[in-house]
């Protein structure tokens, strides 16, 4: 009898959930400054190209999220859920990473703003409308990097946003100032702008939206 050969794990294809999860936890680092912007760039070049297991897991070894990407070293790795769209509670998703490479990406309508969100334009276009979103607590957190693409983020007139991104050869720009009361909800920005752009402005009244306030994501 002839055994059925085994797949390695390292060698098992590596689905978009595991990019996304890579991805995720490397623009995680950077923020909290583990990785130079460089790094990054490259890091994340290397995720998107990556087609096995093998090739995504040495991107994380040197940091802490290392050990709840990949559990089970030499062992069957644990598919986890994707940190994208999910349903919580009512009807409206939540959505942990908006990521656009040479493309674009746009959220709005009603959904369900996590604690941190990170959006990455690489050489593409993210658009996130937080106007009709429902916040997860009162202070959230946008992690946005634009690496030679934009980010555009609206607010609506009741919250009250704290911006402390930087621009290398880019922008970061705050158009969103309000005289906001002390007990708005509070959007924080941070990430980076290198040959991008990130920019945060207010919605302007849209009596279309606010008819019809449950239109899908995109």
């Amino acid at each position: 009898m002839t055994d059925t050969p085994i797949t390695p794990p390292g060698d098992l294809r590596a689905s978009d959930a595991d990019r996304e999860r890579v991805a995720h936890a490397l623009n995680t680092a950077m923020a909290e400054g583990r990785l130079s912007v460089d790094e990054l760039s490259e890091r994340l070049a290397s995720v998107y190209a990556a087609r096995t297991l093998s090739a995504l897991v040495p991107l994380t070894t040197d940091l802490p999220e290392h050990g709840h990407l990949w559990p089970a070293v030499g062992a069957a790795v644990a598919q986890t859920p994707s940190p994208g769209l999910s349903r919580v509670g009512g009807n409206y998703p939540v959505l942990k990473t908006a990521i656009a490479v040479m493309g674009g990406r746009t959220i709005r309508g009603r959904w369900k703003m996590p604690a941190r969100l990170t959006a990455v334009a690489l050489m593409g276009g993210v658009e996130i409308d937080v106007t009709h979103a429902q916040f997860s607590s009162g202070e959230v957190t946008i992690t946005a990097v634009a690496l030679m693409g934009g980010v555009e983020i609206t607010v609506p007139e009741d919250v009250r946003v704290i911006c402390s991104g930087i621009g290398i050869m880019g922008a970061f720009d705050d158009k969103s100032h309000c005289d906001c009361g002390p007990n708005a909800p509070v959007l924080r920005v941070n990430g980076v702008a290198v040959m991008g752009g990130v920019e945060i402005k207010r919605a302007k009244p849209d009596p279309e939206s606010v008819n019809h306030p449950d239109k899908q994501l995109r």
